[in-house]
């Protein structure tokens, strides 16, 4: 990828628009609906999206002070979901997060994706391998909301579940 700042900002764009759209669009049991236990559903996916983006930012900003910065685990330091709180508040909420991070990344030079810093778990990282997985870690928890979300309509589809082989949620293996 020729220019991670672009992009990234195109994904930081465009993923708040596809988060409002399914939770004004989609009943509130099917974004609550986990595809099988231990599984996020959409909504934890969101809630996730939110908690990490102040991960995301305060490790640019470490980067940005040559700091070294700690792991995360979202299992154990994350906000669980609330059936006090709507859908649309919730897309709301990461809309106004994700605002916040566009005004970081803008801050960022092509020169500061060579920063490095150390990861408690993964070691020697730059700026711009962290980017680039922030904009991924972005995609495929919206891709994997999705796919919590597809989960009664392959269900239900008969004869045609064999063309949704790939996304079909199964148990782990043992």
């Amino acid at each position: 990828m020729d220019n991670v700042l672009d992009n990234l900002k195109a994904v930081f764009n465009t993923t708040p628009q596809r988060w409002h759209q399914l939770t004004q669009n989609f009943t509130d049991d099917l974004l609550r609906r986990q595809p099988l236990e231990a599984e996020w559903s959409a909504l934890e996916c969101l809630i996730h999206l939110i908690d990490v983006e102040a991960i995301f930012s305060s490790r640019v900003e470490s980067f940005l002070a040559g700091e070294d910065f700690p792991a995360f685990d979202p299992d154990e330091q994350g906000t669980k979901i609330s059936n006090t709180v709507s859908a649309t508040q919730i897309a709301s909420q990461f809309e106004a997060v994700r605002t916040e991070s566009l005004k970081i990344i803008n801050t960022i030079t092509i020169d500061d994706l060579a920063r490095k810093a150390n990861h408690a778990k993964l070691g020697s990282v730059t700026l711009g391998q962290m980017l680039h997985e922030w904009g991924g870690h972005d995609l495929m928890h919206t891709v994997q909301a999705e796919r919590a979300m597809m989960q009664p309509f392959i269900d239900g589809c008969g004869a045609w579940r064999s063309f949704f082989s790939d996304h079909i949620a199964k148990p782990a293996s043992d």
